[in-house]
């Protein structure tokens, strides 16, 4: 039985116990969900896995792990409303970043090969969906390793696939924009020939902030708690105007224009501006404002 003095785990009071990493009961009915739509990931597994390396057999780039990102994100309650067109190679996306699910939202839209925290490698079943989707793990605490991750990047880039990156560099609430960490831009200077940057919007509505993965909550506390969740949610993706990085100049240029952008539409979706992220972020090194936390 739940504490009575915690708040129910899918309401916006559970915030800052999930900012605190302390997972909250889910319930019978939670728990239920729970099961239930992961058993419904684990049957679409089963007919889409043989498909995918029985196609690799023939061709190389499989469309399964898109139809399957695509179906895990419907299955755990997202209902998708693209706006804009989405490049369709030689691109660089660049959205702002919310939570994991931003992975299964993003990739079944595109299909695209993702840069992403280490942290989604240990999710059982999301780590093993994003290496299907070519899905570059890093560590922020590593930085020996970012060489290398340009390397995977430039490889990616030349193999046409579509590549999204994360330039804040976490998670913020979907009412927040952090500063864009340009390090990993490093990948556009110079551009390959051809390649697009486009910006991105990922607006998760009223229930942005329930769906955030706060960082001192594990990765599995937050996927217990999305999967859990009653009912579907709209997720508007917003595909803005893409720029061509040799026009622009640099990779803080790059990320300028891209922030830009990507400010003036969450701006526009919230009906109001944006707030000062409220919780400390020591490994991006963010301090937040006095009396936000």
């Amino acid at each position: 039985m739940q504490d009575s003095k915690l708040p129910r785990f899918d309401s916006n009071e559970a915030i800052p116990y999930a900012a605190a990493g302390t997972p909250l009961p889910l319930g019978l009915t939670g728990t239920c969900r729970l099961w239930g739509r992961s058993i419904m990931l684990a049957m679409v597994l089963l007919v889409v896995v043989p498909l995918h390396y029985l196609f690799r057999l023939i061709k190389y780039g499989s469309p399964f792990p898109m139809w399957f990102l695509r179906a895990a994100a419907w299955i755990i309650g997202a209902r998708v409303k693209i706006h804009g067109v989405p490049l369709k190679r030689d691109v660089f996306f660049m959205p702002n970043h919310v939570s994991w699910f931003d992975i299964p939202v993003i990739g079944g839209i595109t299909g695209s090969a993702f840069v992403s925290r280490a942290e989604i490698a240990d999710m059982f079943m999301l780590g093993w969906m994003a290496r299907l989707n070519r899905t570059v793990f890093t560590k922020r605490e590593a930085r020996m390793n970012i060489a290398e991750t340009i390397n995977a990047l430039r490889e990616a880039i030349a193999d046409t696939w579509s590549v999204v990156i994360f330039p804040e560099g976490t998670v913020t609430d979907g009412h927040s924009l952090l500063p864009f960490k340009t390090t990993m831009i490093s990948v556009l200077e110079p551009p390959p020939p051809g390649m697009l940057v486009q910006p991105m919007v990922i607006d998760y509505g009223p229930v942005a902030e329930w769906i955030a993965w706060l960082d001192q909550e594990s990765g599995i506390a937050n996927a217990r708690r999305i999967f859990a969740r009653p009912g579907t949610f709209m997720v508007n993706v917003h595909f803005l105007d893409p720029f061509d990085p040799h026009e622009v100049g640099g990779r803080k240029a790059i990320a300028a224009e891209a922030r830009r952008q990507i400010e003036d539409r969450l701006v526009a979706s919230l009906g109001k501006p944006l707030r000062p992220f409220r919780f400390d972020l020591p490994m991006v090194g963010y301090v937040a404002p006095k009396g936000e936390v």
